[in-house]
């Protein structure tokens, strides 16, 4: 099912889809709010051992991944790949509204807040 794409285990919860029962399972925990996995250095739980594994990173300041570009380092796989858009000038995230183009998405997704009025943050001082 992984080859062709297909994902008929569905989250009752949220529709989500997976191809695997195991997926969908692990999947659950999120609703269930279960976190079966501890950090031994700071007693954090999470819902996933590659979860568990990312934050356990931040204790030892591990930086396993590295841009071939410009030899910057990140803690995190996804931070990388995100980073190395910017070394290609690739902007394939664009605004609907006034077509602005971002590299990444979670930046479109800010800069959609302008034009939907939203101001999720307030100051408190």
């Amino acid at each position: 099912m992984i080859h062709t794409g297909e994902k008929p285990f569905i989250c009752s919860s949220c529709d989500k889809s997976f191809s695997s029962k195991p997926g969908l399972r692990k999947h659950k925990r999120i609703h269930m709010f279960e976190k079966p996995f501890t950090c031994t250095e700071c007693d954090k739980n999470f819902s996933s051992k590659p979860e568990l594994r990312r934050h356990e990173m931040s204790h030892t300041g591990e930086k396993p991944f590295m841009c071939t570009e410009c030899i910057r380092r990140f803690r995190y796989k996804s931070d990388l790949k995100r980073h190395e858009r910017s070394h290609m000038g690739e902007k394939s995230f664009t605004c609907i509204a006034c077509d602005k183009s971002f590299s990444c998405k979670s930046e479109l997704k800010k800069h959609e807040r302008i034009h939907a009025g939203k101001k999720p943050f307030t100051c408190t001082v």
